[in-house]
């Protein structure tokens, strides 16, 4: 059992990038941080390095049964969490008609469903510690790109299920917070930039919105929106002032979309989509085999 004054952070999708660099924020700041994934190993990595004492759990965040024992077990070994971060995410870059559909459902499973699972398993255990649960979005909530169809329709689904959850939770003393998050340096964007159309549409960008952000600075910005438990918390931070324009993004996509499409050829606008980042591929592999999926992509001519 931890120390009683020593708070407990649970970080899902804790293995590398945005995960480990929070996880390791929460740890420096005198927190004991469980890591949740599918990798263990590479969960144990980083909890190798962090400052503070961690443990590490291996489990699905889309898997209700794995996430309530994964939930009972901090609460035996640790004691209940005062923080959660549902952190678990992957994307998937190409057209909709080129997406097998069971990698298109994978990726609003992983994160929508996978933070919704992660919120009603560990809710009783900040009940009772009048907790702060930080649900991770993005700016793809703002305006749908095209060619990250699930990714962008995921993450508008988080935003709307934590704004819900924080009008229900906050007279129960639990505080709901939502992360958004711009282009950061993880491997998930490195394999994005290597995508033709994506790299074209964010070549159109403002310059300001086209710079890449280190994985520990928005982290940074992460972890003291959880110590000042904020309701919004915005890496970069000047992504604040584009809410009001909210209603104008997906005009704005759209006519950037329309000018990139016309200087790409069929074969580029119609390759495959594929997984993005190591952590996207470790997960697709994994439920791949657990579930014996065989492609449902339409051929291609």
């Amino acid at each position: 059992m931890a120390h009683r004054d020593q708070k407990i952070a649970v970080v899902t999708g804790a293995a590398r990038g945005i995960g480990a660099a929070v996880a390791r924020g929460l740890s420096a700041r005198g927190m004991r941080v469980v890591l949740l994934g599918r990798e263990l190993e590479s969960l144990r990595e980083v909890a190798a390095g962090l400052p503070g004492t961690s443990c590490c759990i291996e489990a699905d965040v889309t898997d209700e049964a794995a996430m309530q024992g994964s939930a009972r077990s901090v609460a035996e070994r640790l004691g209940p969490a005062s923080v959660v971060v549902a952190n678990a995410g992957i994307a998937v870059a190409g057209s909709f008609a080129s997406c097998d559909a069971a990698l298109w459902n994978r990726v609003i499973e992983v994160n929508l469903i996978g933070s919704a699972v992660t919120a009603r398993v560990f809710l009783p255990q900040l009940l009772l510690t009048r907790g702060y649960l930080l649900q991770v979005a993005s700016s793809a909530a703002f305006g749908s790109a095209p060619m990250m169809s699930a990714y962008c329709a995921s993450k508008a689904g988080v935003e709307s299920f934590a704004q819900a959850l924080r009008s229900e939770m906050e007279p129960e003393g639990v505080s709901v917070g939502i992360a958004y998050l711009h282009w950061t340096d993880t491997d998930m964007i490195d394999e994005l930039d290597e995508h033709v159309v994506l790299r074209e549409l964010r070549r159109r960008q403002p310059a300001p919105a086209r710079r890449v952000h280190a994985a520990d600075r928005v982290a940074e910005l992460l972890v003291r929106g959880i110590e000042r438990r904020s309701p919004t918390v915005y890496a970069p931070p000047w992504l604040r002032l584009t809410q009001p324009l909210r209603p104008l993004f997906p005009h704005l996509v759209a006519r950037a979309s329309r000018r990139s499409f016309a200087r790409m050829s069929p074969a580029e606008l119609h390759a495959a989509a594929g997984v993005l980042g190591a952590g996207g591929h470790a997960d697709w592999d994994v439920h791949r085999r657990a579930t014996s999926i065989r492609p449902t992509t339409p051929p291609q001519d």
